[in-house]
Formats: structure tokens, C-alpha cells, sequence
């Protein structure tokens, strides 16, 4: 993972920075992890609503939104197990479970652990 690749992710949101700590402290290979609220979203190329709707992985040649940052962030990994995860998420049909599985966590994160009412959009 190159120093110029960010993880832009909702601030404001507790179960969302409680995951992106747990990303943080489990991968070998993380990159710079922004919350919207502080970043320059004009400059990666994204607008409020974009980054208010999922999570992003900005890499110098491509943005990776919601289950595709993931999938991304894994491929990027050293270890051979969490690259093999990430090309399986991102390879249909289960790209297509990925993506549900990420709208659902992304509807329910204010009721899931580490989640706050603040979480609810």
C-alpha cells in the first residue's frame, strides 16, 4: 500500500471508526485513514454526498466506494491469504454478496457494537 492511497471513512460514527481501529491494528499494510469531515474531498475527487454514502479507498489511479474499497484495501495486503479474500469479494457473483452485505452493515451500523445513534444516516 503506497503512502499516497487514503481510507476515507464517516468520522462521526463510532462503529465505523471502531472498524477502521480494527483495520488499523490487524493489517499488515494500511494506508492513511481520513474521516470525511477533515478531508479534502475536492481534491480526491469526491463530492459531501459520496463521501457521506460509503466508505472510500483513493488510490493515485482509482476510487474504490463501499465493498470495493475492501476488496481493494485486501488485495493491497503482503500476506497471500487476505489478497485471495479480497480478489474473491471483488470477483462476481460474490462481488455481488459484498456489495449487499455492505449496504446492510451500512443501514444497520448504528444498531451493530460499537455503534451510536450518531451512526444513523
Amino acid at each position: 500500500m503506497t503512502q499516497d492511497n487514503v481510507l476515507i471513512f464517516d468520522g462521526d460514527c463510532s462503529f465505523c471508526s471502531s472498524c477502521v481501529d480494527w483495520l488499523e491494528a490487524n493489517l499488515p499494510s494500511m494506508p492513511t485513514a481520513v474521516p470525511y469531515q477533515w478531508a479534502d474531498l475536492e481534491g480526491y475527487g469526491l463530492s459531501l454526498a459520496e463521501a457521506e454514502s460509503r466508505v472510500w479507498l483513493v488510490t493515485p489511479g482509482k476510487q474504490y466506494g463501499g465493498a470495493a474499497a475492501v476488496t481493494a484495501l485486501l488485495r493491497e495486503q503482503p500476506g497471500a491469504a487476505f489478497r485471495f479474500l479480497g480478489w474473491l469479494g471483488q470477483s462476481p457473483p460474490l462481488s455481488f454478496v459484498a456489495d449487499g452485505v455492505y449496504w446492510v452493515v451500512a443501514k444497520l451500523r448504528h444498531v451493530l457494537p460499537g455503534g451510536t445513534p450518531t451512526c444513523r444516516r
